[in-house]
C-alpha cells in the first residue's frame, strides 16, 4: 500500500469514529435511542446504573476486545484495537468537556436523523478502511468462527433486544425511535459505502487509440484493454477500450477523450466496487 494511502486510511479510521462518538454522544444517548451495540448497551446501563454510558461504552469495548484476542488471536486486527479505543476515549473525553443531561432540541426525530446520519457515516469510514469500531462485531466473528449460527440474523436479533429494553428503561417514544433508527442505520451504512466506493466503467470507440490509453496508462495509471471493432453501419475499423477509474478521474478522462476524437462513441456506467490492482484488494 502506497503511503499517501495509508495516510488516506488512518484519516479516515480517525474521522469515522470521531463522527460516531459526537453522533452517540450528543443525539443518541440524551434522548435515550439504544438501537443496538456497544452504545445501545452503554446508553441503557447509564440510564440504570450510577456509571456514565461513556464508561460503560469503554469498559465493554475494552473487555470485548480482550475476549476477541483470546478466541480470534491475530484476525481481531491493530486498526480495530485503535478505533475501539479512539471511539471510547472520544466519548468518554466528551462526558468530561461539554456535560449534558439533556437533548439539544425538543425535536426527537430531528435528533434521531443527526444520530444515524452521524454514526451511519462513521461506521461506514470505518468499516471501508478495512477495520470496525469493535464491540458486537467481535462478538460475530467469535460467532462466525466457532458456531454455525447466522451471524447476520444473531446480531439483528441481540441488537432489536437492545432497542427494544428502551421502551423499559426510558419511555414509548424513545423505544419506537430506537427501532426506527436501528433499521434506518443498516441500509444508510451500505448506502455510505457504496458511495465511497463508486467507480466508472468506460467503453470507448475510437480511431485515437494511442493517445487515449497513452493519458489512462502514464496520467491516470490505470490499466487498459483494448480490442479492434468493425461498426456494422459504417463498416469503418476502430478500437474499443476498455477502462475502469475513480469516480474524481471520470470527468477528466471524458474530457481528454472528447478533445483528442470528438468523434469518439462513449460508454460510461457506474460501478460500486471495483476489486484489482489500483483499487480495492479483496
Amino acid at each position: 500500500m502506497k503511503k499517501t494511502d495509508a495516510v488516506k486510511r488512518f484519516f479516515l479510521m480517525s474521522l469515522g469514529c470521531i463522527l460516531l462518538s459526537v453522533g452517540v454522544y450528543f443525539f443518541k444517548i440524551p434522548n435515550g435511542f439504544a438501537t443496538g451495540g456497544v452504545s445501545g448497551i452503554g446508553t441503557v446501563l447509564g440510564k440504570v446504573t450510577p456509571i456514565s454510558p461513556g464508561t460503560w461504552i469503554w469498559i465493554i469495548n475494552a473487555f470485548l476486545l480482550v475476549v476477541g484476542f483470546i478466541f480470534l488471536g491475530k484476525e481481531n486486527g491493530i486498526k480495530t484495537v485503535y478505533c475501539s479505543m479512539l471511539y471510547s476515549a472520544v466519548t468518554y473525553l466528551l462526558e468530561w468537556i461539554v456535560p449534558i443531561d439533556a437533548p439539544l432540541s425538543n425535536q426527537p426525530l430531528l435528533e434521531l436523523v443527526y444520530a444515524m446520519m452521524l454514526t451511519s457515516i462513521g461506521s461506514a469510514f470505518i468499516f471501508n478502511s478495512g477495520a470496525s469500531s469493535g464491540g458486537t462485531d467481535i462478538t460475530a466473528l467469535i460467532l462466525k468462527k466457532y458456531t454455525d449460527i447466522d451471524v447476520g440474523k444473531a446480531l439483528l436479533a441481540v441488537d432489536f433486544l437492545i432497542a427494544a429494553s428502551s421502551f423499559f428503561v426510558f419511555n414509548i417514544q424513545a423505544g419506537l425511535f430506537s427501532l426506527l433508527g436501528l433499521f434506518a442505520k443498516a441500509f444508510l451504512v451500505d448506502s455510505v459505502i457504496e458511495n465511497l466506493n463508486t467507480c466508472k466503467y468506460f467503453v470507448v470507440i475510437t480511431s485515437k487509440r494511442d493517445a487515449i490509453t497513452e493519458y489512462i496508462i502514464k496520467t491516470l495509471h490505470h490499466g487498459v484493454t483494448v480490442n479492434s471493432v468493425v461498426g456494422e453501419y459504417t463498416r469503418e475499423e476502430k478500437t474499443m477500450i476498455h477502462t475502469v477509474c475513480k469516480r474524481s478521474e471520470a470527468i477528466k478522462l471524458r474530457n481528454h477523450i472528447k478533445e483528442v476524437d470528438p468523434q469518439a462513441f462513449i460508454i460510461i456506467t457506474t460501478s460500486s466496487e471495483i476489486i484489482g490492482r489500483g483499487f480495492r484488494s479483496i
